[in-house]
């Protein structure tokens, strides 16, 4: 796969709405739910400290993409620091992690259906938006970039007009037709802020991590940014306001109209909650762009997996390897965008055989990858301030300090998905993926 194949097509605002459509996705439309329900109105403090740490983890990518322009992706970064073996694991539990991504995507796809089509099979919605999605992923890349601008800019605006008219209904105290009383009292009723205890609260970071992968997605758009040394550092330092505005704002809202307690755990609050409030309609606007959502972050799944896999497999022994890394005359990587979807398509099968537990295996699998993948991208950040104390540009606030405390939090998340049954076994799972990685990658020169 040749580097100067890469166009820089992807625009300042792609890039923006990119890294801002990363931290908006079914880990905050479905995944809140659950999370709520496990830690009541503790979730935003973990979701206060979780933003916290991905932003740092953020700075960190930020500033090893902007040391070397010639990266591709921060799998660069990770085979100059950590080794070749280690990028090689990681490379390839990388694309994993986002077809796990994609797989929780499409289940939610298929669950946000049943609101209009109660009938259809829970496993067609989410397999069609994928075929859909796959014929756009092998146009141009300014073609994704277009339509990943405008799947975001849909959460934007909803997520804003939700929190306007949710501050609208708590000024005039309205009451739903389910007889509950708009009240910021909403909040620590049933029990106090901490009502579940500290081990409710513990678990709900299973899924509030959740929430938050793909943050790092602009870290695989470096090669194909344009003005990377201003567009890069100017999406990663908008995120705290995003965390604030989009997770802490929207749930704080949502947890004053309808009582926490009363949330469910297998539905999206966002469609639950305007559903409740008897606004002509607007349950189904919510779903709408509780689906666009979705989408959007398979949509990041299909580009993410494509070119990861293109750079896994351009630099194979066998011919044949090499011939998925290669670049379509548009400069995409077809062949391997198309693998993936087919990979992604399992998903659909996993629907029809078990459509209860879907959801939660597949994103307590990309969870527990993305903490690895995290923690690589921190090693990496570590090794390159010492070898680099000199060089330093975009520096991470508080390295190599903040580096080792989001290490002990990563660390702590992987002890949470020890304390439940079904995120112990995609734990397991995950584990024993990455020990085959490592057999595997003894084929990987040390240098």
């Amino acid at each position: 796969m040749a580097e100067q194949q890469f166009t820089r097509k992807l625009k300042s605002r792609h890039i923006q709405l990119m890294a801002l459509g990363g931290t908006i996705g079914t880990g905050l439309f479905l995944g809140s739910g659950k999370a709520i329900r496990a830690a009541g109105p503790a979730i935003l403090l973990a979701y206060l400290i979780t933003g916290i740490i991905c932003f740092g983890i953020m700075r960190a990518l930020g500033e090893l993409l902007l040391s070397d322009l010639k990266y591709h992706s921060f799998m660069d970064a990770i085979r100059d620091y950590l080794g070749n073996r280690v990028s090689f694991v990681m490379g390839w539990a990388y694309w994993v992690c986002w077809l796990a991504l994609a797989m929780a995507e499409i289940t939610a796809i298929g669950l946000y259906f049943q609101l209009w089509f109660p009938t259809v099979p829970q496993w067609v919605p989410g397999l069609v938006t994928l075929v859909i999605l796959l014929g756009l992923n092998l146009m141009t890349v300014s073609t994704f970039g277009e339509l990943e601008f405008w799947f975001a800019l849909i959460k934007i605006l909803a997520i804003i007009i939700l929190i306007v008219i949710g501050a609208i209904l708590i000024g005039v105290h309205f009451h739903s037709a389910s007889g509950y009383v708009a009240t910021p009292a909403n909040l620590i009723n049933n029990g106090g802020f901490f009502t579940t205890g500290t081990k409710g609260f513990m678990l709900s970071f299973q899924m509030v991590v959740f929430a938050f992968v793909g943050i790092e997605m602009v870290g695989v758009t470096a090669a194909e940014a344009e003005k990377p040394k201003i567009v890069i550092p100017k999406a990663i330092n908008g995120i705290p306001v995003r965390i604030m505005l989009f997770y802490i704002g929207a749930l704080t809202v949502i947890m004053c109209i309808y009582p926490w307690s009363k949330l469910s755990p297998d539905n999206s609050p966002f469609v639950l909650v305007f559903r409740d409030i008897g606004l002509p309609g607007a349950a189904s606007i919510v779903n709408f762009v509780v689906i666009t959502a979705a989408a959007s972050a398979c949509n990041s799944s299909l580009y993410t997996t494509g070119r990861m896999l293109a750079e896994l497999t351009s630099t194979a022994h066998r011919p044949e390897i090499r011939k998925i890394g290669r670049l379509s005359k548009r400069s995409v990587p077809a062949t391997a965008v198309l693998i993936s979807a087919i990979v992604i398509g399992i998903a659909a099968i996993l629907n029809l055989v078990m459509p209860e537990g879907v959801f939660t295996f597949v994103s307590s699998i990309a969870t527990t990858s993305f903490l690895f993948i995290w923690g690589a991208i921190i090693l990496a950040h570590i090794r390159y301030i010492r070898q680099h104390p000199d060089k330093r540009t975009f520096k991470m606030p508080g390295a190599p300090f903040t580096d080792y405390v989001i290490l002990i939090f990563l660390l702590v998340v992987l002890g949470v998905l020890c304390m439940e049954k079904q995120t112990l076994i995609a734990l397991l799972l995950t584990l024993g993926w990455f020990a085959i990685l490592t057999v595997a990658s003894f084929t990987q020169k040390k240098e």
